[in-house]
């Protein structure tokens, strides 16, 4: 029985160039990753003190909590609470229906799309506009964001070009001063980044209001740190005179000198850069302005107080993971059936709904790439593991898996059995490739089936120990 994910990578690599293209694309970030890395001699450190950082930070959380709202609004920022997406949903809402907000322009923020955000906003009357050119094109397109740093990067130009002509983008060139020729390419990425410019800015001038993620929430100062390479979140909250934040309580770290450190991470894990084009801090509200931050735990405390999984606090969603992940590079985001794929959205999912997700747990080699790479070194590949070990529990385990394990149990605790075994497999070898290379045998998908040696290496092992006797 096939997992969703499997179902849904296969269809994926039915169109060979376009997973070959998603692979290439997502491990040359991992390459420039890796040359960040090896150009700072003190790289392992960093890692190191992340780690014990948020690990410090996780475990005193409702100190920093307090001593983070205490600051902030010493500011003039307001502090809301929200238990749950709904109780937050509802806290922005009123925020923004008290103000008469008709459209909001937002920087990108994965907590919203955990929470369903656009859709309660919308479904309430409000516009909402995602102002990151790649959750843009995926909003104007209906699409969910397929990476948590780079959510477009799936998405062809030819697309993005269709897309723009069809919602009217290209229009905004004929009410310019200095009208602007299309190239002889209409999907030129020049082209298209300037056509999404003038759409955006349009967007900001018409705003009501602004809201952005968190990178960081700094609890010895209030500071709230967004990290951007366009911009984006910067204009969102330099127009409107209404700024809310929406923030993960794990976002939290202790000081100034804390987020050092993870300003030296996060970029070049992330996207193999040395730092983001924009680090802005938001301390306090503009002149004239207001600046609400809403600080949502939903489930949260539960992952905390889970001794097996709490680590996954740790992450600070760089992406790292999911671009040195063999399954994600290769199946593409859209095969997970949580919104956040690949090895970290593994984990989120499960403890989020174990049984509901449990297909993504599948999903994985445990290679422990992404061990190596984490800046945080959260246990990704062991935490998935660990959540094999509970699919029988949870109802979720794979029949056919369970009645080859239970078969090579018999197998492994009876040697005589497992002896004759091994001595008539290169019997298969005879058998005809069209049958053990068809569809009937899963092994096949992908790869030829394996030639078995003539010789066991039980068998090797006790020739070369009586070779070593006589010599």
């Amino acid at each position: 029985m096939s997992t969703i994910h499997a179902k849904r990578a296969e269809e994926y690599l039915h169109d060979e160039a376009v997973a070959l293209r998603h692979d290439a694309t997502f491990f040359g970030v991992r390459q420039k990753r890796d040359r960040m890395a090896q150009a700072l001699p003190e790289w392992e450190q960093l890692r190191d003190a992340a780690s014990q950082i948020k690990k410090h930070t996780v475990t005193h959380l409702a100190d920093y909590l307090e001593q983070f709202a205490a600051n902030a609004e010493g500011h003039g920022v307001h502090v809301h609470w929200a238990q749950d997406a709904d109780e937050y949903n509802a806290i922005v809402y009123d925020i923004l229906s008290s103000h008469n907000v008709k459209k909001v322009v937002k920087s990108k923020s994965m907590l919203t799309e955990e929470c369903h955000l656009n859709e309660h906003l919308e479904a309430k009357g409000i516009d909402v506009v995602e102002t990151d050119l790649g959750e843009r094109i995926l909003q104007l397109m209906k699409l969910a964001p397929s990476h948590i740093v780079m959510p477009a990067l799936h998405v062809h130009r030819e697309e993005i070009g269709d897309c723009f002509r069809e919602k009217g983008l290209m229009e905004n060139l004929k009410s310019q001063d200095n009208p602007t020729q299309v190239p002889s390419d209409p999907n030129d990425p020049t082209f298209l980044t300037f056509v999404a410019r003038l759409h955006l800015r349009e967007q900001f001038a018409q705003a009501d209001a602004g809201m952005t993620g968190a990178n960081f929430g700094v609890a010895e100062t209030g500071d709230v740190v967004v990290c951007t390479n366009e911009g984006n979140a910067d204009m969102s909250t330099s127009i409107p005179r209404l700024h809310i934040v929406s923030m993960g309580i794990e976002k939290l770290i202790p000081d100034l000198r804390s987020l050092a450190v993870f300003q030296r991470l996060l970029a070049r894990c992330g996207t193999g850069q040395e730092t983001t084009v924009y680090t802005s801090h938001f301390r306090g509200p503009r002149p004239g302005g207001e600046m609400h931050i809403v600080l949502v735990d939903n489930g949260r405390s539960s992952i905390l107080a889970d001794p097996e999984h709490w680590q996954t606090l740790k992450c600070m969603r760089c992406g790292a993971c999911m671009n040195t992940c063999p399954v994600y590079r290769r199946s593409a985001g859209y095969s997970y059936t949580y919104f956040i794929p690949g090895p970290i959205g593994i984990n989120l999912g499960m403890l989020r709904d174990a049984k509901r997700y449990a297909d993504n747990v599948s999903a994985c080699s445990l290679c422990m790439s992404c061990d190596n790479v984490c800046p945080v070194q959260v246990d990704l590949s062991t935490q998935i593991y660990r959540w094999r070990q509970r699919l029988d529990g949870l109802g979720r385990a794979n029949a056919m898996k369970k009645l080859m394990s239970r078969g090579m149990t018999i197998l492994f605790n009876h040697p005589a059995l497992y002896t004759t075994t091994l001595r008539f497999s290169p019997a298969a070898n005879w058998l005809p490739s069209a049958l053990m290379n068809s569809a009937l045998n899963p092994w096949a998908r992908g790869h030829l089936m394996m030639k078995f040696p003539k010789k066991s290496f039980h068998q090797l092992w006790k020739e070369l120990e009586k070779e070593s006797r006589n010599q």
